[in-house]
Parts: structure tokens; sequence; C-alpha cells
């Protein structure tokens, strides 16, 4: 599902039984959208696994929109909440209209030397550099995220799942980029996870717990972050844009 003109694209399969490792492997790659979600039904609610077009990932936020969009459309009408239980713990998303909101846990902000590396991958000077899971640098303005053309084979000799870039907006309190060439992904549309550690940053610089933040690739979205001590709640609304019945 997609929304039409703007945001992420993810496919979806809700599954009896998670299939082949290789399997999902190479329906993600055919899929080579940022990240295709597999869902099984458990007894807290459902398991859920994400593969990019290179391989398996710990946590995507825009994929388990996705995936709650579809089972609260087609399985879980009648209910408002359900449990993810993935690889980054357990994940509880509540619907409240067409709004899905989505409760996860905060990335660290370790901060990090900037190096001749980072720069030249860049194509700038950051401000400052911070690491988790993923790596995000601070930039002077939006100007500067917007025009960014990095590096992105030089981007994929840094030791993060994503590669972030940010700064302070002019409309929105925030504005960002994501790369992840690791996983085949030259730049994500939209993400979630990656706000995680966007969110928090922000948060804490602006002295706000309620976080805008302009995601500004080529197909643009917006995400409205609550930060609330170690927990980073973001809301969306998703569109489905086509099914598929596929017996494995």
């Amino acid at each position: 599902m997609t929304p039409l003109q703007t945001g992420f694209l993810a496919a979806i399969c809700v599954t009896d039984s998670f299939p082949d490792d290789r399997l999902m492997q190479d329906i993600a790659a055919e899929n080579n959208l940022s990240e295709t979600s597999f869902a099984i039904k458990s007894e807290k609610g459902y398991r859920l696994r994400w593969f990019t077009p290179k391989g398996e990932i710990d946590f995507c936020g825009h994929a388990t929109l996705g995936a709650a969009f579809v089972l609260f459309s087609f399985y879980e009408q009648n209910s408002k909440k359900i449990v993810f239980e993935t690889a980054n713990g357990n994940l509880p998303i509540k619907r409240s209209g067409e709004l899905i909101e989505m409760d996860f846990p905060a990335y660290r902000l370790e901060h990090i030397e900037i190096t001749d590396l980072m720069i030249e991958a860049l194509g700038a000077v950051p401000i400052a550099a911070y690491r988790d899971r993923d790596i995000m640098f601070v930039l002077r303005d939006e100007d500067e995220v917007q025009s960014l053309h990095p590096d992105i084979e030089l981007l994929s000799k840094l030791d993060g799942a994503c590669i972030a870039v940010t700064a302070r907006g002019r409309i929105h309190d925030c504005v960002s980029r994501v790369f992840a060439p690791r996983y085949g992904i030259t730049e994500d549309p939209v993400t979630s996870s990656a706000h995680c550690m966007i969110a928090p940053y922000w948060s804490k610089r602006l002295n706000k717990n309620s976080i805008t933040a302009f995601q500004a690739s080529s197909r643009t979205g917006i995400l409205h972050c609550e930060v609330r001590g170690e927990r980073v709640k973001t809301s969306g609304t998703a569109v489905l844009f086509s099914t598929a019945d596929i017996f494995i």
C-alpha cells in the first residue's frame, strides 16, 4: 500500500507461517521496495519481520504501519489495537479513525567523532554526529539537507544501518533525509524508525514533546512524533494500492 503521491511504498505479506528465509528474501528482492513485511498470527498478536531487497532488518517503521493497515482492514476489522512481536521487542499499534499510532522504543543519542570519511561521503561538514543502530548527522540548515548529494558508495562504508541527515526546519520542526545503501536502498522515502533518533534529538533541542518532521525525499512525507521518555509515538495513514493472492 502507498499514498498515491507522497509517502512510502511497502509490500505486506500475511501468511499462516513464515516461509523459508531465502524465499522471503527473494520475494523482497522481487518487490524491490524499501521493505517487505511478513506477518503471522501469534498468541499475543502477530509476529512481524521485515526484509529489504538485500537482507532482513531488525526494525522498520513504515512497513509496520503498512502491516497494521492491512491487518486492521482485512483481518482485525473489529480491533482497535494490535501488538507486533518483533526483533525490536513488542510494538503496540492503535487505530483511531484513519490514523494508525505506533509506539516505538527511542534510540540512544551517542555522540561520535566526525571523520574524514563521513565528510567525504556526505559532501558536507556536519555540525554533529550521533550513533545507535543508525548514524544521524546534524547539518546547518534545511537548504543543506535538501541539496545534499552524498556519495552512496562511501555512505555504505559507514557503520550504520541507515544514514540520516537532519536540520531545523522552516515550516516543520525538523527536516531530514535517510539513506540505507547497505540494504540496497539509495534513499528511503519516509523512515519512521530513523525518527526514533531524530525526534528525541529535536525534542531535547526545542524543549517540546510533540515534533512535526518533514522527510525531504523525492516522494516526501510528514511524520507527527511524540516523545515520551524512552518511547516515540508516530501516527500516520495508509492507502491500499494493490492486492494479490500468492500460494507458497
